[in-house]
């Protein structure tokens, strides 16, 4: 008899799941959402790899510049380059007195800015010898190094006399001497020139020249000082680790291809991505927020109609095109506008550059203003309809209705659209690179609401300026990968501070 064997019922067939159109939706943006991951994973890694090593060049670089005693020459040359400095401001005295003062009070003042200029002549003979030997002694040690960075410049000294580096230091220092003595002969000049200063009928000259003379006592006063810091000086004290990054976070001077020294800080760019976005926002905002309140709850049809879809077609507009219409329009516009009558009143006009801080920040508002105004009426638009309609029903007009009901309501997606106008504002490039004068320089913050119309240059225009000149593994070349990395950081610490915001509002009103 033939055996019957039961179906187990582990062998018995799965049933087919059939795909719905819930579940391609789901994968589709699931893999786009995980695509997004890997891609922001892929970003960090490589401005981490393509950074990586710079601090260590850049200590590197540290050391170099105080062993070989180019530190020691910069502490002389801050002193001829102040005096440099206090030279300009006397030119700035005569230029303004062009206009107020007699020819033979512009002669006596021409007389007393040339001896005060010609009062340095032997500190900056001083200087330069002194860097000379310095910047030999520099490129010895380097080259003995093999200092990639400095390979070119040290090509044609491989068959040159090796440096004695004792003797090279122990000459600079010799310098100190030298540097007391003429300090103290140039103090004599100056004071002696100071007790004939030259007279002014213009009440405004004279207190400019007053001023002038302030800064000069200062300089005088610290000039012991600087001969006690050379003295003090030791090419052999160690420089402690910690000096490569502060050096870049909080270094001042962004200097690079230099004969001399090169200098990776970061603030003057900073600041002027800063300076650049606070003007975008600062006209961006209202009129983006105000735009999108209007066309949502008070426009007619009609305007809507009209209104929108113009404001949008601002953000078709190409940067580049923005760029010129800055350069061409906006800066020549704003220039002429310092220099009326009208605007006499105002310190700090007339201004002589176009291209500026608050150039460079007008067009950022004008891209930014489209991104604003349609995610802020979307966010207008999203608020339940029953919000507006209890309101109403309160007592309160169209104005309490916006002001206290529509706008807290939708909030959260107010601040969202203003920190993606944001993002547009302090990550893009060709406008600024156009239109923010690319002066690495710290405003003159002394002027108050003047510096923001002075050139400053930003860390997006720094990455497109120079990424294409530099060598593929250079300090300079890490360097601008570490600026990309700074600003990546600081877009995250915005969103994320904006996300806490919303969250505490969100608390607070429930």
């Amino acid at each position: 008899m033939a055996e019957v064997v039961a179906a187990s019922p582990l062998a018995a067939p799965r049933p087919v799941r059939r795909w719905r159109a819930d579940d391609f939706i789901k994968a589709f943006f699931g893999s786009n959402a995980l695509i997004a991951i890997v891609v922001l994973a892929l970003i960090t890694i490589f401005l981490f790899r393509e950074g990586f090593g710079f601090f260590g060049q850049n200590l590197r670089n540290i050391r170099l510049y105080r062993r070989a005693g180019l530190e020691y020459v910069d502490i002389m040359r801050d002193t001829a380059n102040a005096h440099a400095a206090l030279s300009r401001g006397l030119n700035l005295t005569r230029k303004s007195a062009q206009t107020t003062e007699s020819a033979e009070t512009l002669a006596r003042f021409d007389q007393f800015a040339t001896a005060f200029s010609d009062s340095a002549e032997d500190l900056n003979g001083l200087v330069s010898d002194a860097g000379e030997k310095a910047v030999a002694l520099r490129d010895a040690l380097a080259l003995q190094a093999g200092d990639v960075d400095r390979g070119g410049e040290n090509e044609g000294r491989a068959g040159a006399p090796p440096v004695d580096e004792a003797t090279t230091i122990s000459a600079l220092r010799a310098n100190t001497a030298t540097f007391a003595a003429i300090t103290s002969t140039m103090a004599e000049k100056i004071r002696g020139l100071l007790k004939t200063p030259p007279t002014f009928e213009n009440a405004k000259t004279k207190r400019t020249f007053d001023s002038w003379s302030k800064r000069v006592e200062n300089y005088l006063a610290i000039l012991p000082g600087t001969t006690k810091k050379l003295q003090s000086w030791d090419p052999d004290s160690p420089v402690p680790a910690y000096r490569a990054v502060t050096s870049f976070l909080f270094g001042r001077d962004w200097i690079t291809a230099s004969f001399w020294q090169d200098w990776y800080g970061i603030i003057p760019l900073l600041v002027g991505s800063i300076m650049v976005s606070i003007v975008a926002l600062a006209i961006a905002v209202p009129f983006g927020v105000a735009s999108a309140i209007y066309v949502s709850e008070i426009a007619f049809p009609a305007e809507k109609q009209l209104i929108k879809p113009y404001v949008e077609f601002i953000a078709a507009i190409p940067s580049v095109v923005l760029g010129f219409f800055g350069i061409a329009v906006v800066g020549e516009t704003i220039r002429h506008l310092s220099q009326s009558r009208f605007f006499h009143w105002v310190g700090f006009f007339p201004i002589s550059e176009r291209l500026n801080v608050f150039t460079a920040g007008s067009l950022l508002a004008l891209m930014a203003v489209p991104t604003i105004f349609t995610l802020a009426e979307d966010a207008l638009r999203n608020v339940p309809r029953g919000f507006k309609e209890a309101s109403y029903a309160l007592g309160a007009n169209r104005l309490q209705t916006i002001g206290r009901v529509l706008v807290p309501a939708s909030l959260s997606g107010i601040v969202s659209a203003v920190l993606l106008g944001l993002g547009r504002v302090i990550g893009e490039t060709m406008v600024v690179l156009l239109c923010a004068g690319n002066r690495i320089a710290i405003p003159d913050f002394t002027q108050g609401l003047g510096a923001f119309f002075q050139p400053v240059h930003t860390m997006t225009g720094i990455i497109a300026q120079e990424m294409g000149e530099v060598v593929r593994g250079s300090i300079h070349y890490r360097a601008l990968f570490m600026v990309g990395l700074v600003l990546f950081a600081i877009t995250l610490a915005i969103n994320y501070g904006a996300q806490k915001l919303v969250q505490r509002y969100r608390m607070s009103i429930g």
